[in-house]
Parts: C-alpha cells; sequence; structure tokens
C-alpha cells in the first residue's frame, strides 16, 4: 500500500493507496466522524473489492491528517473530499470508473458529493439516518441526502443500528446485516454483501441498481 498526502484548500488529505493490475475499476472510501480508515468495515469492503480486480483507495480528511478529534462542516468536508477524488482521477486512477462510499459520516459526504465526483455508485456503511436527539430536540433524518444520489448506491446497515434504517429506494439496496453501527459483528455478511453489489456495478459497465 501506498500513502501519499494531497493538498486541499482546508490543509492536506491523506490517501492509502492499494492499486492492483490491470483494474476494471476504482473503490474510494472515507472514514466516520471519530475514527480513521482502519475500522474493520472499511478494511473488509476494501479487501473485497481488491479481489475483484477494483483499485482502493481510502482517505483521511485534514482534520483527521491535523490530529484533530472534532470534524469540521459538512461544506468544508464535501470540499476536501471532492479535490482528492478529482486529484486521483487524473493520475493514479486515471481512466477509470469510480464509486464512493465510506462509512457513517464518510457515506454522508459521499452521497452529498456524487454528481460532484462524477461517481457511477456509492457504497455506504453504517448510514446515519438519523441525528442524536440533543436538548429534548428531535432527531432529524438525513435520507434526503440519500435520494439525492441518482446512481446505484447500497447500504449495508447493522439491524440494531441506534442511527436507524434507510429504505430501499428506486436505485437504492439495503442491506441488513447483524450488528449495530459498527458493523463488527459480522464481517463476513458485510464482505459478502459488498462483494455481491460490487461484482454487479463492475460487470454492468453502466451499473444498474
Amino acid at each position: 500500500m501506498r500513502v501519499v498526502e494531497i493538498d486541499t484548500p482546508h490543509g492536506p488529505a491523506r490517501v492509502h493507496l492499494d492499486l492492483v493490475d490491470e483494474p476494471r475499476a476504482a473503490l474510494v472510501l472515507g472514514h466516520g466522524a471519530a475514527g480513521g480508515v482502519e475500522t474493520p468495515d472499511l478494511r473488509a469492503a476494501a479487501e473485497v473489492a481488491r479481489g475483484e480486480r477494483i483499485s482502493v483507495a481510502l482517505i483521511d480528511q485534514p482534520y483527521r491528517v491535523a490530529g484533530r478529534r472534532s470534524p469540521p462542516r459538512p461544506p468544508q468536508l464535501d470540499s476536501a473530499w471532492v479535490t482528492v477524488v478529482e486529484r486521483l482521477g487524473v493520475d493514479e486512477l486515471a481512466r477509470l470508473s469510480v464509486v464512493v462510499g465510506g462509512r457513517s459520516m464518510g457515506a454522508r459526504v459521499a452521497c452529498r458529493t456524487a454528481g460532484a465526483t462524477g461517481a457511477v455508485a456509492v457504497l455506504c456503511l453504517a448510514f446515519p439516518l438519523e441525528s442524536p436527539s440533543r436538548g429534548g430536540k428531535p432527531p432529524q433524518s438525513r435520507l434526503a441526502e440519500l435520494d439525492a444520489v441518482t446512481v446505484p448506491t447500497l447500504v449495508v446497515q447493522g439491524e440494531r443500528d441506534r442511527f436507524g434504517t434507510p429504505p430501499p429506494g428506486v436505485s437504492r439496496r439495503v442491506a441488513l446485516v447483524p450488528g449495530d453501527h459498527g458493523l463488527k459483528a459480522d464481517l463476513e455478511a458485510v464482505a459478502a454483501a459488498v462483494q455481491t453489489w460490487l461484482r454487479g456495478v463492475v460487470n454492468a459497465g453502466a451499473p444498474a441498481a
């Protein structure tokens, strides 16, 4: 695996690249708010992708690279993400169809920027459908972020995820697996869901839901 830093308007991002021989596509994944790219579900998805001859890029957002724990506001996250994906598209991942995604917060970023990055599909691991309730206020739904995605989307969700479970959509599949928001209880189920979907996306060329 090769690690490169890419400058963004909000500081350098760190990209962990695993490029396969004769790749059929690329998978670019982002991390959650409280962790980096080493989480088990992201690693499981990356391993599956490599097995399907798909090059992988795992992106650490600039705030993580700078050692900060709390993520910035969505516009800053989105801007940094788009900058990195665009840069990869003209160099390491040039001429490849790109599937974007991530876990939790990273999945939200990928959804919001799917059009800007030219993604052919979106992979969401543990999408946080409802915000935590604070100050007596009811949780707010983030379903609009998923519904705005027009390309094929897979949501892999723990059956006991405290943030809720998104419904299937016109171009969206939802795979329920044992466990909670961490997606650690059954990594084989996570990997199997991602593998089946990725095969369909890549083999279709112009992906279908």
